[in-house]
């Protein structure tokens, strides 16, 4: 009962992270977006500022929300593998 009251904890834990880091690669985006308009507009200040941004900040962000919708992904599909492979037997 314990190490399922640790696994659903951490679970939760996982969601909120991702959940988070979802909302900032939305910001990242209108601010991108932002920029790009303010750029057309001959203020080229938030596109450099963005592009400082990119490689430390943005990049990492969009990698752990792919990672963590392939994992999601890939461990719901284990799960129901194996609960229809059980039924099976």
């Amino acid at each position: 009962m314990e190490k399922n009251k640790f696994r659903l904890r951490l679970n939760q834990i996982i969601d909120n992270v991702l959940l988070v880091n979802l909302f900032l690669v939305i910001i990242f985006a209108i601010v991108f977006i932002f920029s790009i308009i303010m750029n057309s507009s001959g203020v080229p200040f938030f596109l450099r500022i963005f592009r400082k941004m990119w490689n430390p900040i943005v990049v990492p962000l969009i990698t752990i929300l792919i990672t963590g919708a392939l994992l999601n992904g890939i461990t719901s599909w284990l799960k129901k593998k194996l609960h229809y492979e059980a039924e099976d037997t």
